[in-house]
């Protein structure tokens, strides 16, 4: 749910602020907010007021002061700075608040809403570690979180830099993605973290962290994320000190709960600008598998090409399921000792395997057939790019086969794809 605020003004027409009627007042100073709020006057037929005064209409030639009700709904985190210039306008009347919580706000020509702004969508009060937090501590942390990134902060809260996990992979060693770690034999886990402890965040992590100001615009963020390459970005107050993180994730359910009215548009034959379908930005892999694909080989084929999966097909190239590092992981859990040698060692044949004979038998016994995923969730290459958005962000995938109508495998779409393509061709 989105959390929205509803301020409500019980007046009436007589009511002024500084020569104009209230309603029109309140309708102009919203307007000139730019920020995702709307507004709605509506006039009574019968009221009265504090004073026993009556307002009715039932003999038009002596209505008057008619009963004014004025709805304005807007992002919660905006009503802190709306509310008070509101207040200072109802000189007479009564203003009340609602809390709303609001199932979607969509707009008909734009994937997000201009108004909408950082503050809106990003995850608030984010986990953080300093620059002389221990990297064993850092790891910890999000071993036992659902993200793969913190921001690293100073003593007063400002952003210092960003620590991801290829800044552990690449500057300090970390032999497995962090959701194989966590699955991993725990002598090993705990031997590894123990070789990292005397190092520090500040050794590691990306600096100068790239950071967005909480009242900037959604689209703006989208932009500085493109163009920096970041799965993430730091939020900040005016006075520089971090109050959130935005995530990709973040992005993509924003675009769900608020993007057009996509079947409305198909039903009314409405095109809309540069809007593609997921065959436009898919990435045609070339990398795939057999059911009789020894592992050794998918193993190797992932990790040379950073892939981190592999489709596995039929012999006319027909689409049977998916091997991920996760299911190798799970396929050899009576054997991970040797599985975690095997790939700290970069995937070599050599001094692995004769350190780990058993094991190198053993995985090169198994074929794909054994250790692929069947969980069939697939994208057709016709559809349209926000029904590869709708499923990933429900399964919280990063990456989703791609069939034509035949069943065909044809590729994968990414969220960096879906970033980087949905956002620059289309209309935000």
């Amino acid at each position: 749910m989105l959390e929205y605020k509803a301020i409500e003004i019980f007046t009436s027409e007589e009511v002024r602020w500084q020569g104009k009627p209230l309603s029109e007042a309140i309708i102009q100073f919203v307007s000139g907010l730019k920020i995702a709020a709307r507004c709605m006057v509506t006039r009574g037929t019968d009221g009265c007021y504090e004073s026993g005064e009556i307002a009715t209409r039932k003999l038009e030639v002596l209505s008057y002061n008619m009963p004014v009700r004025i709805h304005v709904i807007l992002p919660a985190g905006e009503l802190e700075r709306v509310l008070p210039d509101i207040d200072k306008m109802v000189t007479d009347g009564i203003v009340v608040v609602h809390h709303l919580d609001v199932v979607s706000h969509k707009i008909r020509t734009r994937l997000i809403p201009q108004q909408v702004k950082v503050r809106d969508v990003m995850t608030a009060n984010p986990r953080t570690v300093t620059p002389s937090t221990p990297l064993d501590e850092v790891v910890r942390l999000l071993l036992s979180s659902i993200f793969t990134g913190l921001p690293v902060v100073d003593q007063a809260n400002r952003p210092v830099g960003v620590i991801s996990q290829g800044n552990l992979i690449y500057r300090a060693g970390m032999p497995l993605r962090l959701c194989l770690l966590a699955e991993s034999d725990q002598n090993r886990l705990e031997e590894f973290l123990s070789s990292i402890s005397s190092k520090t965040a500040a050794e590691i992590m990306t600096s100068p962290a790239v950071c967005i100001e909480e009242d900037r615009q959604l689209t703006e963020a989208v932009n500085l994320m493109l163009q920096k390459g970041l799965k993430r970005l730091p939020v900040v107050d005016a006075g520089g000190k971090l109050v959130g993180i935005l995530s990709r994730m973040d992005l993509f359910r924003t675009i769900m709960k608020e993007s057009p009215d996509w079947q409305t548009f198909r039903n009314l034959n409405i095109q809309i600008e540069n809007l593609h379908s997921v065959s436009d930005i898919m990435r045609r892999d070339i990398h795939t598998v057999t059911p009789d694909t020894a592992i050794d080989e998918v193993i190797r084929i992932i990790d040379s090409n950073d892939i981190q999966r592999v489709a596995v097909v039929d012999e006319k190239g027909r689409y049977l399921g998916l091997i991920s590092d996760e299911d190798l992981l799970m396929a050899f859990s009576d054997q991970r000792a040797g599985l975690w040698d095997y790939v700290v060692s970069k995937m070599s044949f050599t001094e692995a395997g004769r350190k780990h004979k058993e094991f190198l038998d053993h995985m090169r016994a198994k074929t794909a057939s054994e250790v692929m995923s069947t969980r069939h969730i697939t994208v057709r290459e016709d559809a349209p790019i926000e029904e590869a958005i709708r499923i990933m962000t429900e399964n919280n995938l990063k990456r989703l086969p791609v069939l034509d109508s035949q069943g065909f495998y044809k590729g994968m779409v990414s969220r960096e794809s879906l970033l980087r393509t949905g956002f620059t061709q289309c209309k935000i």
